[in-house]
This record gives C-alpha cells, structure tokens and sequence, in this order.
C-alpha cells in the first residue's frame, strides 16, 4: 500500500510567491492536498512569518523548491556568482527551518538554462559538489532535519545533472547524509530508459522527493508517463515522501515562455491542478488494488 501524499505547487498560482499569494495556502488546503511546496524565487523576500501563520491554520505540510540563474550559478567560473549560490541557497535553508519544511528541492545545483554546449567538466562537477557540501553542511549545523534534493532535468534546461544516476552521483560525491534526489516525471520522460531503473538507482536512501508532472506539462494522467508502473516502482522502495504536481497557470507569459509552453491544458493552473489529483489518486488506488492480496486457498482435507 502507497505511503506517499499528494501535493501541489504554488507555481499553480504565482509565478514568484509573495505576501500577496498568501492565500494560496488556504485554497491548497480547500482542495485537499496533503502538501504544499512553496516555489521560492527570492528567500530574501519570502514572507516567512506569515507564511507561518497561515500553515497553522492548515493541516498541510510544507516543501521548498528554488531555481538558480545564471547571477547564482554554483558552476559558474566567476568566483562571486558562486558566492552568490552560496548565500542564496543558505537562505533556502533558513526558510525551510523557519516554516517546518524538511525538504528543499528544485535546480538548486547549477543555474537553470546555464548550458555551456558541452558536456560538463571535471572543473565544473568540483565546483558544484563543494558548493553543494558547504550547504549541506551549513544545513546539517543549523536545520539537520533538513533533506537537500537536487533535481535532474532534461538536456534542453541543463547540461549537469540530466538522470536520476548522476544526481546520486552527484550526492555521495558530496557526501553529507542530508543529500537526496528530486525526481520529476517531465525530465524523466527525456533521459530516463524506463519509469523504474531511476527510482530503483535512487532507492529509498536518496529518493527524497518528486514532481509528479506529465510529459507535456499537461494534466497527470492525460499523457504519455505510465504512472502506474513508476508508482509501483515507488511502493517496491517503500517511498514514503511527497508527490507533488507541479504546472503553471497559462496566464503566467514570463514562466511559460522560460518553460516553453505554447499551448494550454486546462483553463487555469488550478483546473489542472484538481483534475491532476483526482486522476493520480485513481491510478494509485488501482495500484494497490492490483497488490492486494488474494483470500488464501482452503485445502480440502
């Protein structure tokens, strides 16, 4: 039987969470998510006490997801943009400690759309696993409750961290036990060889949480990811995390446009967002009803 709880993504809403999206929270909770990440473009400027506020008047768990640029780009050769990574990404921490979330995600390793044209070097893999361990360690003296998750994305978006394979790489190169991997079902419908191998590579010791999105960002359930067999594959590790839908509102010209989304799904984000959720708890309960079971054979004596 699944252990893991559906949630969804404040992308679904605002392209840059702030004090004005602070309803978002309720409405999370009205349409019965069991978790919210709160996509973090700015930690400097989250709104960290009202966010709290407004949790406890939900039963909802919290995540933190972040994307580095190119001005925070831990494998950048400038020195000071990865000095910049740095501070950005001990801010992620310090937000994740003050509003409870024990997971932090996202590209959070290199600078989103950061492509050199070739593929990644030895000097850039040592630059971003030092960046990385200074975190991490900045975490574990600070939040230790903390699960840093980096998370592979497709070729198009990054030339460093594409599989579910170099991302564990990438972790026990760091080496700190706060390390995880986030998978997300659109990356891993470009570079992934199945819906098991990468989830079976990250096991339960790094498997630490997951974007539950479609090949073409559409509604989950509607497209090509076989989400009966990668929700299997989760059971078999025993996952017992988060899977969140992650989309964005069509209406968002900014994120859509960096995300190259030409064409809507749904009305709204929060269409696709319901309609999403209602299709993977159906795929989920069919899984498990496929593993339950059945009554034992009486012999006759």
């Amino acid at each position: 039987m699944r252990k893991f709880k559906f949630g969804v993504d404040t992308f679904i809403w605002s392209e840059a969470f702030e004090e004005k999206d602070l309803w978002v929270i309720k409405k999370a909770d009205e349409l019965n998510f069991k978790v919210i990440d709160f996509a973090v473009a700015h930690p400097d400027a989250f709104p960290t006490q009202q966010v709290i506020n407004e949790l406890a008047k939900t039963d909802l768990i919290p995540v933190t997801t972040t994307t580095l640029g190119y001005g925070t780009n831990p494998i950048s050769p400038n020195p000071e943009i990865r000095a910049a990574a740095l501070e950005h990404m001990k801010c992620m921490v310090n937000v994740s400690k003050a509003i409870g979330a024990r997971i932090t995600g996202g590209v959070n390793y290199a600078g989103w759309g950061y492509r050199t044209l070739k593929p990644k070097t030895l000097q850039e893999w040592e630059w971003g696993v030092e960046s990385m361990r200074q975190i991490a360690e900045y975490a574990l003296a600070t939040y230790p409750e903390l699960k840093i998750c980096v998370e592979p994305c497709n070729r198009f978006e990054t030339h460093f961290l594409n599989t579910g394979y170099e991302a564990v790489a990438f972790c026990k190169a760091v080496g700190t036990p706060n390390m995880g991997v986030h998978l997300d079902c659109f990356h891993m419908s470009h570079e992934e060889q199945d819906w098991t191998s990468a989830v079976k590579v990250c096991g339960k010791q790094y498997l630490g949480y997951i974007h539950v999105n479609e090949n073409q960002r559409g509604i989950p359930g509607t497209g090509m990811v076989d989400f009966h067999t990668f929700f299997g594959a989760l059971e078999d590790i025993d996952y017992d995390g988060y899977c969140v839908i992650e989309s964005f509102d069509p209406n968002f010209e900014e994120l859509a446009g960096n995300c190259s989304i030409w064409r809507r799904f749904a009305p709204t984000g929060e269409e696709l967002a319901v309609r999403g959720l209602a299709n993977l708890e159906r795929i989920a309960d069919e899984v498990d009803a496929r593993r339950e079971p059945g009554p034992e054979l009486q012999l006759a004596d």
